[in-house]
């Protein structure tokens, strides 16, 4: 009998086909709530997750034959990790197929928030330009700014090489200092948090969501920041506090922010959603053709690998 493979949403069709070719399998095409798919998921060998499927104790426990969860996307702070490894399952993610994307992303919202293009747009689009004037929608400069990035990994490290075509000196923040030939190539140096908070002309997150990561920027953290400066979240939307951020961009503790994610997403704080000083995305970090499947590829052949024995190509654990 041909092992059984769960999809929780549409994926790009190359990945489809390929999983099709030696699988069975089933697709669903709403979201899944931890109870259902508990119930759900127990005939299967290998499920292709998202970020928004719980995949919790509960869930695993109810799969006595799964064998891989490969989730779309590179996080994975939607699976019991513990658990999955107790019960000898491999976990897969979609590092670097993403990097560059979500890096363009950023840039994106950096842009937005230094030049005010949504409140810019939105003027037109309510008639409401009625020519150049010398003091509409005012922004900010950014070359040669200071660039400051939480967490220099992958699509940070890109980032920041965005960073050289305005001559921006950057600053950084982790758990680990990175080697002197990285700082060397990207004009990074290694800070103390308070001090990336305190110094930053621009300030975005690239780190995974962990109990210690959680809420790292509040209220604290926002008054420290500087008045001009700009705070950019495509990473994960517990990293901020989001009343915090609301309460920073009210009272002009901060520019502006540009946001991917979100807290509670993909509910979003209604007073935030009524500041013009805030660009609002909706989680489109990887959100490119090329990119969308180059990540649906990469999780079937994880799921293939594991199903075949072998080691999939990016586990986030290993067994």
């Amino acid at each position: 009998m041909a092992p059984r493979v769960l999809l929780t949403s549409p994926i790009p069709d190359a990945a489809v086909r390929l999983l099709s070719k030696k699988d069975k399998v089933d697709r669903v095409d709403h979201p899944l709530s931890e109870k259902t798919l508990a119930a759900l998921i127990r005939p299967y060998d290998a499920i292709l997750s998202t970020l928004a499927d719980p995949i919790t104790a509960l869930v695993l426990k109810a799969a006595p034959r799964l064998r891989c969860v490969a989730n779309y996307a590179v996080g994975f702070n939607n699976i019991d990790l513990k658990t999955a490894q107790a019960s000898r399952i491999w976990v897969t993610n979609t590092p670097d197929v993403l990097t560059e994307a979500t890096a363009d992303l950023t840039w994106s919202l950096l842009l937005s928030c230094a030049r005010r293009v949504p409140e810019g747009e939105a003027l037109v689009r309510k008639g409401e330009f009625k020519g150049w004037h010398p003091r509409m929608l005012l922004g900010v400069d950014l070359l040669g700014k200071t660039l400051g990035i939480y967490g220099l990994g992958r699509i940070g490290k890109a980032v920041a090489q965005r960073g050289k075509g305005w001559g921006m000196k950057v600053l950084y923040h982790q758990r680990k200092r990175e080697t002197s030939r990285v700082e060397r190539e990207l004009n990074a140096r290694y800070v103390p948090f308070q001090e990336l908070v305190r110094r930053s002309d621009i300030l975005t997150l690239h780190t995974p969501l962990t109990p210690e990561t959680r809420h790292r920027f509040g209220r604290r953290e926002f008054k420290a920041m500087k008045p001009t400066a700009i705070f950019l979240n495509a990473s994960r939307g517990p990293l901020h506090d989001e009343r915090g951020l609301i309460e920073a961009l009210e009272k002009g503790w901060i520019f502006s922010a540009g946001l991917d994610v979100y807290e509670f997403e993909p509910r979003i704080e209604k007073r935030l959603l009524r500041l013009p000083n805030c660009t609002l995305l909706p989680h489109l970090g990887s959100a490119t053709i090329e990119t969308r499947d180059r990540m649906a590829v990469l999780a079937a052949e994880n799921i293939l690998l594991a199903l075949a024995g072998k080691r999939p190509q990016t586990p986030v654990f290993e067994l």
